[in-house]
């Protein structure tokens, strides 16, 4: 068994579309960041490295490269997907916290976990996605910015 834990943070900002969990979420702010910034996905992908030890989402997909302009974090996670499946490893179960004082995340839990799942090639029930605010303290209680922290156990 390895686990790893991811913990990542995008800037919320007017005139892109939030994308959480692979989902587009309503809302009047989206998250700044080189690709669609899903934060979330991020941090997945942060923690599925970290437990077969090959680094961070930084080391695989800069910043500075133009290939991941604007690109679909789904898509990011399936590559490392396929990185984990080469190390002969599959999900044993994640455990996934939202920090966010707006929007409501609870009408959109059920969907994240499936998107997820898919992407982990898993089950739903291995899945958790909970989010919390954090009483209006901190840039995410000023509504400035999402917050994402994920644990993850993956089996030989």
């Amino acid at each position: 068994m390895r686990i790893g834990q991811g913990f990542d943070v995008h800037q919320l900002v007017e005139g892109r579309p939030l994308i959480l969990g692979g989902i587009q979420i309503p809302h009047h702010k989206g998250l700044l960041g080189h690709s669609d910034a899903d934060v979330l996905l991020h941090t997945i992908a942060d923690a599925c490295l970290g437990a077969i030890g090959e680094g961070d989402i930084g080391k695989h997909f800069p910043d500075t490269d133009p290939n991941f302009k604007d690109a679909d974090s789904a898509n990011l996670l399936a590559h490392v997907w396929t990185l984990v499946k080469k190390y002969d490893y599959k999900l044993g179960n994640i455990d996934c916290t939202i920090m966010a004082e707006k929007p409501k995340m609870a009408p959109y839990i059920n969907q994240m976990r499936e998107r997820i799942a898919e992407l982990l090639e898993a089950e739903p029930s291995q899945v958790n996605v909970k989010a919390t605010t954090t009483e209006k303290l901190g840039f995410t209680g000023r509504e400035e910015g999402i917050a994402s922290q994920v644990v993850v156990l993956l089996i030989k």
